[in-house]
């Protein structure tokens, strides 16, 4: 059942890394220049390959939990960057709290699931 959740768990940084490569700012609904847009692009990327990432390691986590471990690690700084900025500039829209509550949640909890 763990790797079955892993891998659910993926499809969403594999999707919206996927669509922010793709569609750029216009993925989020928002208008931006080439220079957002392009840094979008690039990070959307990453976030792509995170989830692509924690898909594989999810088919043999004993060989591959180092690894696994090293992402979530990096999925958490990033929630932890997130919810600096929600203290910093407010809410943010509701898709960006869902995707706080995977960071700093659901990332937490499938790590310490597969530690165990």
């Amino acid at each position: 059942m763990l790797p079955l959740a892993i891998r659910l768990a993926s499809l969403v940084p594999i999707l919206g890394g996927g669509a922010g490569a793709v569609f750029g700012v216009a993925a989020l609904g928002e208008v931006g220049g080439a220079a957002t847009g392009s840094h979008l692009r690039y990070l959307s990327g990453l976030l792509l390959g995170m989830g692509l990432g924690t898909f594989w390691c999810a088919g043999d986590l004993r060989r591959r939990g180092a690894i696994f471990s090293a992402l979530c690690a990096i999925f958490v700084l990033g929630g932890m960057a997130r919810a600096l900025g929600l203290m910093i500039e407010g809410l943010p829209p509701w898709p960006h709290l869902l995707a706080l509550g995977m960071e700093l949640g659901v990332v937490p909890a499938l790590w310490l699931a597969a530690r165990r």
